[in-house]
């Protein structure tokens, strides 16, 4: 310890700052708060202000302190100490560096230190922080409710087998062998991964409920997956190719060109991100709902890693996999090419394609994406009730995101359209946030509203009535 006559204590709490009047457990959790984050100083002494109140030392305070510090932290934290004289008093500042082996509790809780406060970690928080501490994923686990004899090894030659086209090399290995060599077997015991890629038959975990929707509560068509992730891709992919509608492109060639008016490549993207970054430790399932206009995508499970929507979109980011063991295998057939590129790609192949640009989003406890069929470009068609492929001109929709393009587009489609009748086909929206979206639009002279407050409805601004 050391004791300086003068020290710049900060004015204001913050990441990495906390102020405590006196010594208490309250300190302790701080300390935790800091070692699981970034590191960060406690100063004892000082009011929640900044005001200097300081505090009493006796010949063996601060070694007792820093006792019951280690004693009531698992792991054990020991803070580095200093006595500091400020204004004629005393303060004791502790400081802690992160913490490399996470998480670190106080009584068998584990804090978190948020902006200038202490936040109660999660039970997904606590196994995520310990996982990344590991360099593990929970993928790599021992599944201790599963073996060998619950996957088929003919589904493992198919993997290796493909491995081979992409490499054009041998894979010297039977499917065991394989496994071991891969770490989808450790120690003999069967991994959660590899139960997941190569189930034998029925999976309760990898639930993925696709279903081709009319309205927001009639379904025309629907299957329910429940089977190895590789198999789920494909008979995902070609369920929804069932259903979408297809374009024939006179090119004056023999044959005729078709198009779809989703791109596929999009929806391969999607699928595949969905079934590799899902959280399998969610009990609910994936589900995906294919519309008129749209198809949503959502999965259990939010953002992995801190990485927020906007990271995502600005590409501000690094990647990390919530499933390591998962995304290994789906690269190594090829299936992703560069790990953390799949939002860059969608959004490129959307507008490539010329549809416009997909949201993400985090909903209900998981993450969506919205895919839309509208076109960037107006189309004269006769489309109508909500249709979507038509579309809008650059200048009129520059600046909107997906959700703001599908209510002009409807509202263009739908002169005079009413707002209980927007909102019986807008899912998942209450009616205060659609008010809010369509004032924007009317806000910017996009639409308009016309006629009386009981029968008057909305028109494209500009449009005849």
């Amino acid at each position: 310890m050391n004791k300086t006559t003068t020290y710049p204590i900060p004015r204001t709490e913050s990441e990495t700052v906390e102020f405590k009047s006196s010594f208490q457990d309250e300190v302790i959790v701080s300390l935790v708060a800091f070692a699981n984050a970034k590191g960060g100083s406690v100063y004892v002494g000082v009011g929640d202000t900044g005001e200097i109140k300081g505090v009493s030392l006796g010949k063996e305070t601060v070694q007792n302190w820093i006792n019951e510090i280690k004693i009531k932290t698992r792991p054990s934290l020991i803070p580095d100490a200093e006595i500091i004289e400020e204004q004629d008093k005393t303060i004791v500042l502790l400081k802690i560096q992160e913490y490399p082996i996470k998480p670190v509790s106080i009584k068998g809780k584990c804090y978190r230190r948020v902006g200038n406060s202490n936040h109660l970690m999660g039970v997904e928080e606590i196994a995520n922080e310990h996982l990344k501490t590991i360099n593990g994923s929970w993928d790599f686990y021992p599944d201790p409710h599963h073996s060998l004899e619950d996957i088929s090894l003919e589904k493992v030659s198919r993997f290796i087998h493909r491995i081979e086209q992409r490499t054009e090399n041998k894979v010297p290995y039977t499917p065991v062998e394989f496994l071991t060599k891969m770490e989808m077997l450790r120690e003999g015991k069967l991994t959660f991964g590899a139960y997941l890629l190569f189930v034998t038959d029925y999976c309760l975990v990898s639930d993925v409920q696709v279903g081709r929707f009319k309205s927001n509560i009639t379904i025309i068509d629907s299957i329910s997956l429940n089977t190895d992730l590789f198999s789920e891709v494909d008979e995902i992919i070609a369920f929804i190719k069932k259903h979408l509608m297809v374009e024939y492109i006179i090119t004056g060639e023999p044959q005729r060109t078709e198009r779809f008016d989703y791109p596929l490549d999009a929806i391969r993207e999607i699928v595949i991100n969905m079934i590799v970054h899902r959280d399998y430790r969610d009990s609910s399932s994936s589900v995906i709902k294919i519309f008129d206009n749209r198809i949503e995508f959502y999965n259990p499970g939010k953002l992995f890693g801190g990485i927020t929507i906007e990271d995502l979109l600005t590409g501000n980011y690094s990647s990390k996999s919530r499933n390591k063991l998962i995304a290994k295998a789906f690269k190594e057939v090829g299936l992703i090419e560069r790990y953390g590129s799949g939002i860059h790609r969608v959004q490129e192949i959307c507008r490539d394609y010329g549809v416009v640009a997909p949201v993400f989003e985090e909903f209900s406890g998981g993450f969506r994406v919205v895919l839309f069929n509208e076109k960037q470009n107006i189309q004269k068609d006769d489309t109508i009730n909500g249709g979507l492929s038509g579309g809008l001109s650059g200048g009129l929709s520059g600046g909107l995101n997906g959700e703001d393009r599908f209510l002009l587009s409807l509202v263009e489609k739908n002169p005079g359209i009413q707002l209980k009748e927007i909102l019986s086909v807008v899912e998942n929206k209450s009616q205060r946030t659609l008010e809010r979206q369509i004032a924007q639009l009317v806000e910017r002279k996009l639409i308009e509203r016309r006629g009386s407050r009981k029968t008057g409805g909305y028109w494209k601004v500009g449009s005849e009535a």
